[in-house]
Formats: structure tokens, sequence, C-alpha cells
């Protein structure tokens, strides 16, 4: 455990950092904090991680900073289970996959005290130039004027603004989507209307496996690479539009937890995976359309330097779920519209795939499976009602 000598009152951002390599990029972040005065007593780090990784390196490099935070490997992660009386919803969140940003997000359920989310991805660095966890905040807190951008095919390009010039569509974005018209102008967002702040990234774009050879590129990057001129305005997505919601870089409120849980991937009979986070952001966007809320794109930007791999490697997790992507929020498109909270929005949603015949689709079952996962999902934070004081580890 690390040493914590915040008062538990300040605390109400709860940093989520999956990793198993690079948990160092923990130092630049707080860094990060101190040199532009942001308040370090507000953060509270939860790693998640293995059994296999360095925990106690971990554990260190948190008081060796003095900041707040628990290191959870599986072994703690299942003792946290059996000690918050949710054994048998452990499912959920599954082994050794990105989307065990999962557990983060009960952790978060369990404590009252967290008002706001952030995940970090352990590849990933803040530009020095740049308050990263203030203008997260400040995203949350908007009001006003901002650019609302649109698409014939109802979904946006996250990188949109210079996309004439690089060419680049998001891991996630539908094949059958590109080559869209787009339009832009501005809307009027209220204060509290902001519901997530997706903080978008240079260097190494993220791409699917696909994108990246056509890309030319075999060791799973890109030869094509972002730059902070690529991202010159904030925005948000049209409602009736669908964009790529990307966990490396992003903060939001507790309040849309039930219908934000990163999707079980990886670990399945179908092999589907890589979409954990893209699913939960086609989710979270239709919780958001129905309730009249937004996702706020920009800032702050960080450095993606993702690890040289097999861009092979990469295809052959992707390919299992191709075709699903193409059609999953076609199928969700119209779920929830009487509902009047995440919950409900969410539980409309999971019944629509629950119930639905996708054997018109390659690896169509695994629509049925994920349904089953989000109602276990819900029930799971149903069971974890939000406490006064859970423990911090």
């Amino acid at each position: 455990m690390s040493r914590d000598t915040t008062a538990e009152s300040d605390r109400d951002i709860c940093v989520i950092v999956p990793t198993i390599r690079e948990h160092e990029c923990v130092r630049a972040y707080v860094k990060n904090a101190r040199e532009h005065g942001f308040d370090v007593s507000r953060l509270y780090f939860v790693l998640v991680t293995e059994d296999f990784c360095e925990t106690d390196t971990m554990r260190t490099m948190l008081e060796d900073l003095d900041v707040a935070g628990a290191v959870f490997d599986g072994t703690r992660r299942e003792e946290w289970y059996e000690t918050h009386g949710i054994e048998e919803y452990a499912h959920v969140v599954p082994a050794a996959s990105h989307a065990e940003t999962s557990f983060g997000l009960l952790y978060m359920w369990a404590d009252e005290r967290f008002e706001y989310g952030l995940f970090i991805d352990d590849d990933t660095l803040p530009h020095d130039e740049e308050d990263y966890f203030g203008t997260h905040m400040h995203n949350l807190a908007f009001a006003g004027e901002i650019e609302r951008v649109r698409s014939d095919e109802d979904w946006v390009n996250v990188l949109y603004q210079n996309a004439d010039e690089h060419g680049l569509y998001p891991r996630g974005y539908p094949y059958s989507a590109m080559d869209e018209t787009v339009e832009t102008d501005t809307v009027e967002t209220e204060r509290g209307g902001v519901v997530a702040s997706q903080g978008l990234w240079t260097n190494v774009p993220d791409l699917d496996a696909v994108r990246i050879l056509m890309d030319g590129d075999l060791n799973g990057q890109a030869q094509t690479r972002t730059k902070a001129g690529d991202f010159e305005r904030d925005f948000v997505a049209g409602s009736g539009n669908y964009l790529t919601v990307c966990s490396m870089n992003l903060a939001f409120r507790r309040e849309v937890i039930p219908a934000f849980y990163q999707l079980p991937m990886d670990e399945n009979e179908w092999d589907v995976g890589r979409l954990d986070d893209i699913w939960s952001g086609v989710f979270l966007k239709r919780a958001c359309d129905v309730l009249g809320k937004r996702i706020y794109n920009g800032r702050p930007l960080c450095e993606h330097n993702k690890a040289e791999r097999s861009t092979f490697d990469d295809l052959h997790n992707e390919v299992a779920g191709l075709e699903l992507n193409e059609h999953l929020w076609e199928l969700i498109d119209d779920a929830g519209s009487d509902a009047t909270d995440y919950a409900g929005v969410y539980d409309a949603m999971a019944d629509q795939l629950v119930e639905g015949d996708f054997g018109e689709y390659r690896n169509g079952a695994f629509f049925n499976h994920v349904g089953e996962h989000m109602r276990d999902w819900l029930d799971c934070l149903e069971v974890l009602r939000p406490a006064p004081a859970a423990a911090d580890d």
C-alpha cells in the first residue's frame, strides 16, 4: 500500500492506469500537475496490473511521489471483490486485458468521494506546456459555445480537422462510414452538460491494424504521425452522430459509470479483442444523446509512444470483431429513448444485444455475450452501492 498523507475529503479524482510495462509514466503526470499548480491532493492513483508485474516497485513510486494511491494485481483484485461482496461478478473484468480498466470504475463506484475519473494509458506522456489535469477538469465544467461536428454518415472522425492532409481514421471508425461529408457549426453547452473529456494524441495515431498496414507500417505503429497542429479546435459530436472514444487520455464524471463499462475482450471463444473502449464509447454516446449530454474532444493532448510490435499480431487480435464493429452502432441506435438515466439507457441497449439474433454476422453470438455482461455490470453496480469510506486497497 502506498503511504497516504492526503486528507480523504480532498480526493475527488480517481486516476486509473492499466499497466504491465511503463508505470513510470505516472511520474510525468504528477510532475505536470505540480508544475501547473494543480492540487495533487485531489488525485488518487489506481494502478491496475498483474501478479507477474513489479507491484512493490509501483507502490514505492507512489510513495516517492507523495501521492495517494493503490496497486491492484490479480490477487488483490480478487481480495477486493470478496471484501465488497461481489465475487460472483468478478468475470465482468477480464484478466490481462486493457478492459480491466473496468476495475477502476468499480473502485470509483464503491467510494462516493470520487466525483471524477481519469483513464491514462502507460504508453503516453503529457505535453509539458499543457495543464493536463486542469484542462480535463475545465472541459468537464465547460459552459458556452463550442464547435459541433456532424457527417452524412452519422459518424465523426475525431481526426477530421486535418484529414485532407493525413487521411487518417482512428481505430474503431467503421469502414462503411468513410468518405463522409463533414458539417460544422457551433452549439451552446450548459454547465454540467459535459460528462466526458476525450484528450487526443500526438505522435503515434490510434489506428487499427488494417489502416496501419495501408500506411505501410509492419511494426504496429504508423508511418503517418499526428502533431499538435492537427488539433486546433475543441469540439463535440452532434446528437445522433457517433465517434470513437479511446481510453488512453479520458476524463469523465462519476454519473456515467453505469453506461461506461469497458467491454469484455480478448479472452472469449470468438477471439474478439481491442474494441473494449471503442464499444464503450458507442454506448456512452447513445446514452448522452438520450439524456442531452456531451462528450468534449480535443485538449489536453498526450504524446502516444506506442511500443513496436507486429502489425499482423494486432490484425489477428482485431479481425474477429471487424464485421461486428460495422454494425454495433446501428443495433443500439434507437435503444433507451424513453430512459431517464444512464442505467436505463444501458439496460435497453443490453436487451437489444441479449435478445437479438445475429447469425448473419461472423461471430454474431459475441453480441449476445456482450449484452449479458452489460446486464451483469448493472447488477454488480447495484450490489456495490457507493459507500462513504471504502477501503483504500
